[in-house]
């Protein structure tokens, strides 16, 4: 009884937020998750290309469907072998469970796709050199990282694993399959991300930032707060105060 009373409060208080979101410029609406992998990541693929996917585990970005149609070969990068196991059939052409932040790659991949992984990852010097070592000349990676500015990141710093898991599943119950995990966002900006490419032999083709995020949507109140100091801070500081980005990396 009151798992529902708790769901139909949630969904009432979401339907207020997204009335106010109709008030404010579209940058602000734009689902930087969804924008990643309808958008962003279909400008750069190209027909015959082998393709890493770096931490998509069991959610690979590139569907069997895509990989087929577009003559793809597509590799799954991930520290858990189960996650891997667990991807649909078809989807990838091999796997290696490696710790990205160790991992040698061999300088063949004309495409590196890295979605929402780096942010868990406490090495990231590691990592970037790990996704350089991967691409061959003039390949590219797509990052999608939640970033370390974003109010929810620094939440998640301060709180509790424990706390915060059951808060999250509580209120949220349907992201149990697909988050929860330990997040450090270690230089997860774009000003920390752009520094880090040229230090890998990387160079930057674009940045898209996103000023939308839904996990104060649950308290309508909160969510208007939340949404007023991101209004703020995108005055002031730019892309620094994005929730999420995109960024297009080319190995030189």
């Amino acid at each position: 009884m009151r798992t529902t009373l708790l769901r139909k409060f949630v969904r009432f208080q979401a339907r207020l937020c997204e009335a106010f979101d109709r008030l404010l410029p579209p940058e602000f609406l734009v689902d930087g998750n969804m924008h990643f992998q309808r958008e962003f990541v279909p400008g750069f693929i190209k027909n015959g290309m082998l393709v890493y996917d770096m931490g998509g585990g069991k959610n690979p970005l590139i569907s069997r469907t895509c990989k087929v149609e577009r003559n793809l070969r597509v590799y799954g990068l991930d520290i858990d072998l189960k996650e891997l196991s667990s991807a649909p059939e078809g989807t990838y052409d091999g796997v290696k469970c490696a710790d990205i932040a160790q991992y040698q790659g061999n300088a063949d991949a004309e495409l590196v796709i890295c979605q929402s992984l780096l942010e868990h990852v406490k090495d990231i010097e590691g990592a970037f050199a790990s996704i350089s070592s991967a691409l061959k000349g003039g390949g590219i990676a797509l990052l999608f990282v939640p970033s370390r500015n974003a109010a929810y990141a620094r939440l998640n710093l301060l709180i509790p694993r424990w706390l915060k898991r059951w808060l999250l599943f509580t209120i949220f119950p349907e992201r149990r399959r697909d988050q929860g995990f330990p997040a450090y966002y270690r230089r997860c900006t774009p000003k920390d991300f752009r520094r880090l490419a040229g230090r890998f032999g990387l160079k930057v083709l674009e940045v898209k930032p996103y000023f939308m995020s839904s996990y104060f949507s649950f308290l309508f109140p909160l969510y208007v707060a939340w949404r007023l100091w991101v209004l703020f801070f995108r005055y002031v500081r730019g892309e620094q105060a994005a929730e999420t980005f995109s960024m297009a990396l080319m190995k030189v």
